[in-house]
């Protein structure tokens, strides 16, 4: 049994953008899919603004940004090629952001349980996280393929905090998109947002309870929020 202040506490992130930098690996296996059609290359900074729903919309959503549009038939193939560029090298840049380690141990240490709720695939998401050697501090890793609803579903928020062993109504999400915003809200759960995302909107736009511009600063955001709900 967990002791602490967060004992009963489970927080929950979103994996790329808010835990890990993933977007240059995300764009070299993008623009290596992209080759494979002969359309430009997408340029990081552009495809940061496009991740936050999964390799098929992130496909279509580069797709038409040259006036493309595929197939369902083809979209899958697609899809299937870009998981495998990704999956052969998946952590050759991708890095957590500063401060994640230090902020996943102060919570942990508060007597919180982890999760992540991720619309990446759920092997995807052990697989990067075991590359950078962090998959052992989460209870639950939730992927879109695990749920029949991913983000912006609330299902698939509520899949990971009762997959971690946690209830709603003691957990926190913390992310960088509307999806996350929007999965946590529906199933009533106060949201942190961090500032330096993949957010195809300004962050202070997303109507998250609190802003993040580092994660010195999570610890402290979950014990206020926490402390607030009856």
């Amino acid at each position: 049994m967990s002791s602490g202040e967060l004992a009963d506490a489970t927080i929950v992130f979103d994996l790329d953008g808010t835990l890990v930098d993933t977007a240059p690996d995300l764009v070299r296996a993008l623009n290596e899919t992209m080759d494979l059609e002969g359309l430009p290359r997408v340029k990081l900074e552009t495809a940061r603004q496009l991740i936050s729903y999964g390799a098929r919309v992130l496909i279509e959503r580069a797709s038409a940004l040259h006036g493309v549009t595929f197939s369902a038939s083809r979209l899958d193939q697609l899809t299937a090629e870009f998981v495998a560029f990704y999956a052969a090298d998946i952590a050759r840049e991708s890095r957590p952001y500063d401060g994640v380690l230090d902020a996943l141990d102060t919570l942990a240490g508060l007597g919180a349980k982890l999760a992540v709720c991720t619309n990446k695939r759920t092997a995807l998401s052990v697989q990067l996280l075991d590359a950078l050697q962090m998959s052992e501090r989460f209870s639950a890793i939730v992927g879109a393929d695990a749920i029949s609803d991913r983000k912006p579903h609330p299902d698939h928020y509520r899949a990971a905090v009762a997959r971690a062993g946690g209830v709603v109504r003691r957990s926190v999400m913390v992310g960088d998109s509307a999806a996350d915003v929007a999965s946590a809200r529906g199933a009533g759960a106060p949201v942190c947002v961090v500032s330096f995302g993949y957010s195809d909107v300004g962050a202070e736009r997303l109507g998250a309870d609190v802003l993040l511009h580092r994660f010195s600063e999570l610890a402290p955001a979950c014990r206020r929020l926490l402390a607030a709900r009856p």
